[in-house]
């Protein structure tokens, strides 16, 4: 059976400004032209613990739950995981 929703979630955690989010945002849509998955961006600054927690290390991105990158993904690396987690959802 068919699900129309996609069953790969992924998270980044962000903030405003920063220019490798920017990046990272752009290789997730690039990604989902490919992979269907839900993206949650979360922005950190509104958060006290997750900016203490991630504040020195955004974009931070998590697939399913599992951090998955910081910093930098190229499409490739990114496809890769994805299709991982395509296969155990």
């Amino acid at each position: 059976m068919r699900q129309d929703r996609p069953r790969i979630k992924v998270e980044l955690m962000t903030k405003e400004g920063c220019c490798l989010c920017e990046e990272m945002k752009a290789i997730l849509e690039e990604a989902r032209r490919f992979i269907p998955f839900e993206v949650v961006e979360i922005d950190i600054s509104q958060d006290g613990e997750l900016l203490e927690r991630y504040g020195e290390e955004i974009p931070v991105l998590f697939i399913n739950g599992r951090k998955a990158f910081k910093y930098k993904a190229t499409l490739d690396e990114l496809m890769r995981k994805l299709e991982r987690a395509a296969k155990t959802c």
